[in-house]
């Protein structure tokens, strides 16, 4: 959508500041020349940067901005400091959650004012070198590389780096994400080797944070399976994606039990709009590479195509969920022990009667 296209509110939003201004913009941090007509408290450069701004980040903190921006007398104050910090913070757990929401669907671009905002209040509250930086750098350095952007995403990382290299209790979520964000920066430059350590040492830190059979952990997996597959170890690969797809199954087939065992007691399960994005993407990269193998692993294949199909019936699309029930079940009856063939029935007859209803 572009800003000549956009509903009423927006076109009212650019007013022009006097010529003397020392206003920065919220983006850029370059001359500004506008300002956010409803907020008041919020400066772009141009039309563009506000529009990006306002599609990010600031429709939805546009009044939270207010109090935080035109603190006065009280805010001088040790329980004025206090209140404004408690503001910042609340912020800053708004900004990171929508930026982290649009950096899983996608949406990388937008994900930045989000991202810079988050950055930009913790430095406010917490300081420039501390260790509550670190996940606003790594959200901004994911944003980055989802947009291949290997400069900045490099940058970030390494400032993350920097802060978590002086802080010898940091914590294992924390360096997860770290050597995580690392693995992604050098499998994006064919770093492969490299690649493979900071995916080891991100699986290492995950499974002490979540466990080894944790979906946060087998997504480490995952990251390092693809490593193996662009360097042609395909054996290697092929039997890390069937650990994803084996611990992905169990957690679905959770999450499904007890609605599939009374459907009309038990609410249906919903699956998070953000990890449907990554979910969706990480089983159909291994079902791609399965369905490519000049030997197919039929239980394989049905065990993914039957994690889709349960995925998708949380998402609520009944088309989704029984083509992908039905090429399951097709692909199960190839197997000679058709292990998932009563399982994969009953989630269709699920499907057809709950969105027959």
């Amino acid at each position: 959508m572009e800003p000549e296209h956009l509903p009423n509110i927006f076109k009212i939003l650019p007013l022009a500041l006097p010529k003397d201004t020392t206003k920065l913009c919220e983006l850029c941090q370059g001359r500004a020349s506008l300002e956010c007509a409803q907020c008041r408290v919020t400066f772009y450069c141009d039309a563009s940067h506000q529009f990006a701004d306002w599609v990010g980040i600031h429709e939805k903190i546009c009044p939270l901005l207010v109090p935080i921006r035109t603190w006065t007398l009280r805010g001088s104050t040790g329980e004025g400091r206090i209140e404004k910090n408690i503001k910042k913070r609340e912020l800053i757990a708004i900004a990171r959650s929508i930026a982290e929401a649009k950096v899983a669907e996608g949406k990388h671009e937008e994900a930045l004012p989000g991202g810079q905002a988050c950055l930009s209040l913790c430095v406010d509250v917490f300081g420039s070198s501390t260790i509550e930086l670190v996940p606003a750098y790594l959200l901004l350095a994911e944003a980055y590389l989802g947009l291949g952007k290997l400069s900045p995403a490099a940058e970030m990382i390494s400032q993350a780096e920097w802060v978590v290299s002086k802080s010898p209790d940091c914590d294992h979520e924390l360096n997860h994400r770290l050597h995580r964000a690392l693995g992604r920066l050098q499998t994006a430059k064919g770093n492969f080797d490299d690649a493979s350590l900071s995916f080891a040492n991100d699986i290492y830190h995950a499974a002490k944070a979540y466990g080894l059979e944790s979906t946060v952990c087998r997504y480490g997996y995952f990251l390092i399976a693809n490593v193996f597959a662009k360097k042609g170890k395909t054996l290697i690969a092929r039997s890390m994606y069937k650990e994803v797809a084996q611990t992905w199954h169990s957690h679905l087939t959770k999450l499904m039990q007890p609605f599939l065992e009374n459907p009309e007691a038990s609410p249906l399960p919903t699956f998070d709009k953000a990890k449907q994005v990554e979910v969706d993407n990480m089983l159909q990269t291994i079902l791609d590479f399965e369905q490519h193998q000049s030997i197919k692993e039929h239980p394989l294949i049905a065990l993914l195509l039957h994690c889709l199909s349960m995925m998708w019936f949380m998402a609520g699309d009944c088309v989704k969920a029984r083509g992908f029930g039905q090429s399951a079940l097709q692909t199960s009856q190839m197997s000679p022990q058709q292990e998932l063939s009563a399982a994969i029935q009953s989630l269709l007859e699920l499907v057809d009667m709950w969105y027959s209803s």
